[in-house]
């Protein structure tokens, strides 16, 4: 059982950089489902286009998919170290099932505490039958989402949604998404979130990417979709505050699903290159070899420190938008250029699709964009580094 805190107070100086024993306890227990049960089978399900049901409901038999939920409608009532633990060792052995957990921690706690009709919905995202998605990014607007033009007008009993969502993880498989939509005036302020069952109403189209394929990605199309008044996600025009509290928390687990990836990228470069013989000796008794694995893990081990402090910082109730932007525009391109190095140290035989190398590549790399690009992480430490009123307004 993951560390229950939901209830109990946080202190930011009990694990700002060490996990307590009981997260321990989780991450050892987490590490050896992952590895004995999804490790095996993620490139053969990496290479399919299926949504990979059974691995679902693993995940919700071992609890991994309501950790955020109140125990009183049948969750875990974990911390986000926890949920952080379960993304990075869910990363290292299945970056497609780590991305189910990660998603309904996200949606599972907005269902929970925010959502009328969350409790009849939650059970069957917390045992896996049933996903729900993120609907917040439309096509032209990209990192400025509070520009979104879906719109929702009031109905009698609820409302009509007209628009499209588009790049939505899990598109083609959902069964509910959690849409934003314009209610009000322009900017942040006009948007309300609301739970979208993803019925015949709902058109969907379908990308087709190099990583990510079992999950998909694609477009929700609204005309006239109706909506309950009871599907309202949070309090009507302050969907999009909602939304973007949630990006501190994604941003930071984002950063270890792309450690855990690498971690196991890692991993195998050094057992191959341990038993890989060279001029008489193991190739990793060439400093060019070893000194690059020892880069590489000198890197993640910072990157994962900073990952849990944002964690950690969120845990205590305090501010971590900076700390998440920066594990966000850093860590996926880290995690990248350690895979891709991890290839080069494995010569030819990493060429080919054998082995996970390339699909873990793949999979990460879409890591870069999603949540945030790094041009607008960028932006946001800054913003904290010299102040809004230097960055964004003129000087006279």
């Amino acid at each position: 059982m993951p560390p229950a805190t939901a209830s109990t107070p946080s202190d930011v100086t009990a694990y700002p950089l060490l996990a307590t024993d009981e997260h321990e306890l989780f991450r050892e227990s987490v590490r050896g489902f992952a590895r004995s049960r999804l490790a095996n089978g993620y490139l053969e399900r990496a290479e399919s286009d299926e949504f990979q049901l059974e691995v679902s409901k693993m995940l919700g038999a071992q609890g991994l998919l309501g950790l955020l939920v109140s125990p009183e409608h049948g969750g875990q009532g974990a911390d986000e170290i926890a949920v952080g633990i379960a993304c990075e060792e869910l990363g290292w052995a299945d970056f497609n099932a780590c991305y189910l957990a990660f998603s309904a921690a996200v949606c599972g706690r907005l269902l929970d505490e925010h959502c009328a009709v969350g409790a009849e919905w939650l059970p069957r995202v917390m045992d896996g039958t049933e996903f729900v998605a993120l609907g917040l990014t439309e096509p032209g607007t990209g990192s400025d989402a509070a520009a979104l033009t879906t719109r929702a007008e009031r109905v009698e009993g609820g409302w009509r949604l007209y628009g499209e969502k588009s790049s939505i993880t899990g598109a083609a498989h959902a069964t509910g998404a959690i849409t934003f939509a314009r209610t009000g005036g322009p900017g942040a302020r006009g948007v309300t979130a609301f739970l979208v069952p993803l019925d015949e109403s709902v058109v969907r189209q379908t990308f087709r990417d190099p990583g990510f394929r079992p999950l998909g990605r694609g477009a929700l199309s609204f005309d006239g979709t109706f909506v309950p008044d009871d599907h309202i996600v949070g309090e009507e025009n302050r969907g999009f505050h909602l939304v973007m509290q949630e990006f501190d928390f994604t941003r930071a687990l984002i950063g270890l699903m792309a450690i855990g990836a690498a971690q196991r990228a890692l991993d195998m470069t050094i057992a191959y290159t341990t038993e890989r013989h060279a001029f008489g000796n193991p190739i990793a008794h060439y400093q060019g070899v070893s000194f690059k694995v020892a880069e590489h893990d000198t890197m993640l081990e910072a990157a994962r420190a900073l990952s849990y402090r944002a964690l950690a910082l969120r845990s205590a109730g305090r501010p971590h938008t900076k700390e998440a932007a920066m594990v966000k525009w850093w860590v996926p391109r880290l995690a990248f250029d350690a895979i891709q190095d991890c290839i080069v140290l494995h010569g030819h035989v990493a060429w080919s699709d054998e082995l996970p190398l390339q699909q873990l590549l793949r999979d990460v790399s879409g890591m870069q964009i999603g949540d945030g690009t790094p041009q607008i992480q960028k932006l946001v430490i800054a913003r904290h580094l010299f102040g809004r009123e230097i960055l964004d307004g003129s000087s006279s």
